[in-house]
């Protein structure tokens, strides 16, 4: 099949910027760079201008920041989607959001094939990949760095380099960095090292704790169905809230992650993150659903949230079972309205108070004091039913009772 138009997914860094001088070179190809701004921060016209200078023939940026909050941030908080207990998915959540944009812009210009900057080692490579055979199973994926000779970082620098492509990655600072609206990750060199601890200068998106604000920092996240409408008092958007609670958490250290993780490939990595809006807002939604979401639904949810997060990570985020789950989420949300109340301080978000006009919390129920509603004889009864099974196995096998041991001489 002859390779006459690639649609890159572009970001400008280090193996997105030498992929273009390599598939002009390799197929021949005109390359259309595409760029999704997720919030990333940085300057997109002069990523688009880098894209275009280095052999580009077009560059499209395509905003995509609204569609990354609604459709993918909150389905993944409703859900309490965490992967392997600390990560809260940044990169994860905007990689099938990315490649749909890209998918949208190759076949609007008639692309013949879909390329990405992502490592053979890497997760990145299968959530591009899975989300082009949901979208546009019909086109030629094209790998790189599945097949260069170019074999690590410091090749890469040099191919760009002989080739007059600017980077900013250079062998003291060889970190793969991904930001966007919702954390930034950061890997490779000295984090390479486990016992090393991340240096300084690593961190973008928060602040030292230990020189954070000597004073806590009380914060109201309002919570509508799930979706969070408004900060201390103020109605906002779900984007304007998050980029308005990262700046908040930021400046108190809170999100920070350093974590071994186990990727998909089967390697752990190290990798550390940096979510502080998030950290927050998760915290904000998970105390609110204590008080609103019945025990077990809340318990079955607990459930689907490992096995939700673990699609987001390997990449299934268009699979049936992630819809089907979406379903069961969304019926628990219907009563998660209510304002959580957070304490930010040198690091950490606490919880610190609830409400809900669908509050399950009834104090004449929970009081240690005496009260009108339960009467505690009849828990008597309920332990009795309840310990049956328990009790009718014992009596029938008190050579298994629990604690007992055998006698020998």
């Amino acid at each position: 099949m002859e390779i006459r138009k690639v649609a890159l997914s572009y970001s400008g860094g280090l193996d997105t910027s030498i992929a273009i001088p390599w598939l002009r070179e390799t197929y021949g190809c005109d390359v259309m760079a595409v760029i999704a701004d997720v919030g990333q921060g940085e300057d997109l016209d002069a990523v688009r201008a880098k894209a275009l200078a280095s052999g580009a023939s077009s560059a499209h940026v395509v905003d995509v920041r609204q569609a990354f909050v609604t459709d993918h941030i909150l389905p993944m908080v409703q859900a309490g989607a965490v992967y392997e207990g600390r990560y809260l998915l940044g990169t994860a959540l905007a990689r099938p959001l990315i490649a749909k944009a890209q998918v949208e812009v190759a076949l609007a210009e008639g692309a013949d094939a879909l390329a990405h900057g992502c490592t053979g080692k890497g997760n990145d490579q299968v959530r591009f990949e899975l989300a082009y055979q949901a979208l546009a199973p019909h086109l030629r994926v094209i790998a790189p760095w599945r097949e260069w000779q170019i074999r690590s970082r410091d090749q890469a620098i040099e191919y760009a380099a002989a080739h007059g492509v600017p980077v900013t990655t250079t062998q003291a600072k060889p970190y793969s960095v991904d930001r966007n609206l919702w954390h930034c990750s950061s890997e490779g060199g000295i984090l390479e090292d486990i016992w090393a601890e991340p240096p300084h200068d690593l961190y973008q998106y928060t602040a030292d704790p230990r020189t954070a604000p000597d004073a806590p920092e009380y914060v109201e996240i309002e919570i509508e169905t799930g979706r969070p409408v408004g900060l201390d008092g103020v109605r906002l958007d779900p984007l304007t809230l998050i980029e308005r609670l990262n700046a908040l958490a930021g400046r108190h250290g809170i999100g920070r992650v350093d974590i071994v993780e186990n990727r998909l490939v089967g390697m752990k990595v190290r990798c550390v993150y940096e979510t502080p809006g998030g950290t927050v807002l998760v915290a904000a939604h998970h105390d609110l659903e204590a008080i609103t979401v019945e025990r077990d639904c809340a318990h079955h949810k607990i459930q689907i949230a490992q096995r939700y997060a673990e699609l987001i990570y390997y990449g299934q985020w268009f699979s049936p079972l992630r819809q089907a789950f979406d379903a069961f989420v969304a019926s628990t949300q219907r009563t998660v309205t209510g304002t959580v109340r957070l304490r930010l301080f040198k690091g950490s978000v606490l919880p610190v108070g609830r409400k809900s006009p669908y509050s399950l919390y009834d104090v004449e129920l929970a009081t240690f004091g005496e009260d009108r509603v339960y009467d505690q004889r009849q828990a008597g009864g309920f332990i009795t039913l309840w310990g049956l099974p328990i009790r009718v196995f014992a009596q029938a096998n008190p050579h298994l009772a629990q604690g007992r041991r055998e006698q020998t001489d």
